[in-house]
């Protein structure tokens, strides 16, 4: 079973709609379950999942609650979701009253790593315990940056953060998100900071509103206008992420 983590310490900078997307698209393929890691649940919604777990994250990540008592299907043949709710926003506070917390994330994917090949986490935007235990349970880290310069600087933090953690952490790729062309500094940006860091990749998802569609049909792009643009752009991603698996 492998694990890719969509994180950025900076919220707004499109991790969700990627996240559903991706999922979708493994699933095509692969067993494949998203865990939604973020209190205000989106992905949940956006894939018609009640946000609602059993008990609270709390027991969960304590191993008071078996994950597959949580895990419920979709519509989509092959992907299932490991709900977030509110009580999401106590996660810290669950991890750090347990042993080892930064692994804490990882020991309840061992639960159900026998029924998956991929799991797609839904992260919320933090740099805290959470984020740490991503680090810990992910193969890949899938980070979108909004081409300005407040979310390359969030990307340098991160850069920064997985070298403090030895440089055993997962593989890293970046890439672009809600760009709009129309203006010099997205356009500027996507052309030159690959060429600088090659950590950051040449995909661009627009800023579309094809996108933005996703929150009234409740499903991803790359199901319901699989040509568009926006939905290239996630396949190419979900292409280039399978070579790092």
């Amino acid at each position: 079973m492998k694990v890719v983590a969509v994180y950025n310490s900076k919220g707004g900078v499109g991790k969700t709609t990627a996240a559903v997307n991706l999922a979708w698209l493994a699933s095509a393929d692969r067993r494949t379950l998203l865990w939604d890691l973020d209190p205000q649940a989106a992905a949940t919604w956006l894939l018609k999942v009640k946000p609602k777990v059993k008990g609270g994250v709390g027991r969960l990540v304590q191993g008071k609650t078996d994950a597959a008592d949580l895990i419920k299907s979709t519509a989509r043949p092959g992907l299932d979701v490991l709900p977030g709710d509110a009580s999401y926003r106590n996660l810290d506070l669950a991890l750090d009253d347990t042993k080892d917390p930064t692994r804490r994330l990882a020991r309840v994917l061992d639960g159900v790593k026998k029924s998956y090949d991929v799991v797609v986490l839904d992260c919320p935007p933090s740099t805290s315990l959470v984020s740490e235990g991503v680090l810990r349970a992910a193969d890949v880290l899938l980070v979108p940056l909004v081409p300005t310069p407040l979310s390359l600087r969030t990307f340098d933090q991160l850069r920064e953060l997985l070298v403090e953690s030895g440089g055993n952490g997962p593989a890293v790729l970046a890439f672009f998100s809600m760009v709009d062309r129309r203006k010099t500094l997205h356009r500027t940006t996507v052309e030159s900071l690959p060429r600088d860091r090659p950590e950051v990749s040449t995909i661009c998802v627009p800023a579309a509103s094809l996108v933005e569609q996703m929150s009234v049909r409740r499903e991803p792009v790359v199901a319901f206008a699989p040509a568009a643009p926006a939905a290239q752009a996630y396949a190419n991603l979900w292409s280039t992420t399978q070579r790092l698996l």
